[in-house]
């Protein structure tokens, strides 16, 4: 049973929560659900409670975000498409962070934001024209720090100047802005990786395993560690077949090295 209406106590605690994660639209409460808006990420979400000790409840309504949560589902009733449980605040807050990551980052979230912060731009001279290709481009390295959580996938490093925002198809074959700004068609990689991803020397399969080509050198290979798997959408694999047939053009593909420890 969800409290409804809120008191005072649940409202204050919920208003904190949605508040620190960007959430700041309080967009009213309907039978104990208390919903808010943000003006970065997209679609709204719905907070409620038990009591003051919880449980605590979060409903989402973005297909997108509730698609990449990999979070389990409640069967309580209420507001959104998706219902989460936790048994305390941390686990709640700890949720509504990837909310909003995912909120600012996934489609159409960064067109929208370059479409915004273009539109007053002259784009007549290619010097003009490189101007809005590098606000493209700083925005999809950004939308791409909060996708894959300021981390590479493969490696684990996490420092941001050893990071790179690496296409699947590259900026100029993209047939549109919205494919181009899409993070279902990148990566965050460390630099190296990057090299070679952006010169098909390696591309990854459909579990998100390296396939190296036959131009790199078992040294090279060797020095290209990695621990995990990337994690792949359905988005993600299908730009990735175009990526694997130009690797496989240029040369056969080694067999996938192990993941080192």
């Amino acid at each position: 049973m969800l409290e409804a209406p809120q008191s005072f106590v649940v409202r204050q605690e919920c208003e904190k929560a949605a508040w620190q994660h960007g959430f700041r639209r309080v967009l009213g409460e309907q039978a104990g659900w208390l919903a808010f808006g943000s003006t970065t990420a997209q679609g709204t979400i719905y907070i409620a409670a038990a009591s003051p000790q919880g449980p605590w409840f979060l409903a989402l309504d973005h297909p997108g975000v509730i698609a990449e949560m990999g979070l389990p589902t409640t069967n309580i009733l209420g507001a959104g498409r998706t219902r989460y449980a936790f048994d305390n605040l941390s686990g709640l807050y700890a949720a509504l962070h990837r909310v909003y990551q995912l909120g600012v980052s996934l489609p159409d979230a960064p067109l929208r934001e370059f479409d915004a912060r273009t539109a007053a731009l002259p784009k007549t001279t290619e010097a003009e024209r490189l101007v809005v290709q590098r606000i493209g481009q700083d925005i999809f390295r950004a939308c791409l720090m909060d996708y894959w959580q300021g981390r590479c996938p493969l490696t684990g490093i996490s420092d941001p100047a050893l990071l790179r925002a690496s296409h699947i198809i590259p900026w100029s074959e993209c047939e549109s802005d919205a494919e181009r700004l899409d993070v279902h068609n990148g990566f965050l990689l460390s630099a190296l990786w990057d090299a070679a991803f952006d010169r098909a020397l390696v591309t990854f399969d459909e579990e998100g395993r390296p396939e190296f080509s036959t131009n790199v050198s078992e040294p090279a290979r060797a020095e290209l560690r990695w621990h995990s798997a990337i994690p792949l959408t359905r988005e993600h694999q299908q730009r990735l077949a175009t990526h694997r047939r130009r690797v496989r053009n240029l040369s056969w593909p080694l067999p996938l090295s192990k993941p080192t420890n």
